[in-house]
């Protein structure tokens, strides 16, 4: 009786372990899934978690890695807008949006979409390059490079097909290498070498002109502060000249006046110093003390 208990158990867990396997599938958070019913696209399942379905061949679950995928393809060899043979590798950031479309044209195969997308990238690629002049992907000049604008236009290339044919968004696109044919390498190089000297020759006559343009300023400040000074002086000159004269002529109408602004000036020169001098008083300038003690002697007599 235990034994058959036993055995009644043990078949019930494993009709619900065959039953798990058949009914329930796990979708894991970096997947997607497609549910088909007899081969043809029932539903898509984009949340994580315990699913069930039917059992096969009934239904079929088609899982696909739903994080962002990227690739890099070997150099390829393409040609710019004006005709240079040029060697570039890119590489490519892309997502399932469509799990439908992607199953229906792929067949769930991550290889084969690679290799289509491969195709399409490479088409719009060469299309691309091929509008732009070789000075935009190589130049002495960082401002004559263009490879944000190539590779954004690359990306808007293949998106719309990638997206609608392939269930695919492209993300971005980039260039990760350049190279140049072996035949055209010194070529590229004597040209890059002529840009550079060209441009040290634009350089070094700038700073000409512009030390030109400083030393003719300079020369021209210069010129009118001597004029100035000069004007100036002039202008002084002619100040005392003026007061000169009239001086000159007030000594003309007072000669006593002259005579004694020469003897209290000599009589200054004199006495600057503590000298003792022996002199006639009635010698000029020191009869100027016997007067001038004689007209204070005559005023306090006065007084």
């Amino acid at each position: 009786m235990n034994k058959r208990r036993i055995s009644i158990i043990a078949g019930i867990v494993l009709l619900l372990i065959f039953a798990s396997i058949l009914f329930i599938f796990q979708v894991r958070q970096s997947q997607v899934a497609v549910v088909t019913t007899f081969g043809s696209y029932s539903r898509t399942i984009e949340q994580p978690g315990i699913q069930f379905k039917l059992p096969w061949p009934i239904q079929k679950v088609y899982r696909f890695d739903n994080r962002l995928q990227n690739f890099e393809r070997k150099f390829e060899q393409t040609t710019t807008g004006d005709a240079k043979p040029l060697i570039i590798e890119v590489y490519v950031g892309w997502r399932i949006s469509d799990p439908k479309i992607f199953l229906e044209r792929f067949n769930g195969d991550m290889m084969k979409a690679e290799q289509n997308l491969e195709s399409l990238v490479r088409d719009a690629k060469n299309s691309v390059i091929g509008q732009h002049p070789f000075r935009d992907l190589i130049s002495p000049r960082e401002e004559d490079l263009k490879f944000d604008d190539i590779e954004a236009e690359i990306v808007k290339a293949v998106q719309t097909e990638a997206k609608d044919d392939y269930g695919i968004d492209v993300q971005y696109a980039g260039i990760k290498q350049l190279g140049l044919p072996e035949s055209n390498t010194q070529k590229v190089f004597e040209r890059m070498r002529a840009d550079r000297q060209r441009l040290v020759k634009q350089f070094q006559g700038e700073g000409e002109s512009r030390a030109m343009e400083i030393r003719s300023k300079a020369e021209a400040e210069s010129t009118r502060i001597l004029n100035e000074a000069r004007a100036q002086a002039i202008e002084i000159e002619g100040q005392a000249e003026a007061q000169a004269n009239e001086y000159y002529k007030v000594f003309q109408e007072n000669p006593e006046l002259a005579e004694l602004l020469l003897g209290l000036e000599a009589l200054e020169a004199a006495t600057k110093e503590k000298t003792t001098i022996v002199a006639d008083p009635s010698t000029p300038p020191f009869n100027l003390f016997r007067e001038g003690v004689g007209e204070l002697t005559g005023r306090n007599q006065n007084k």
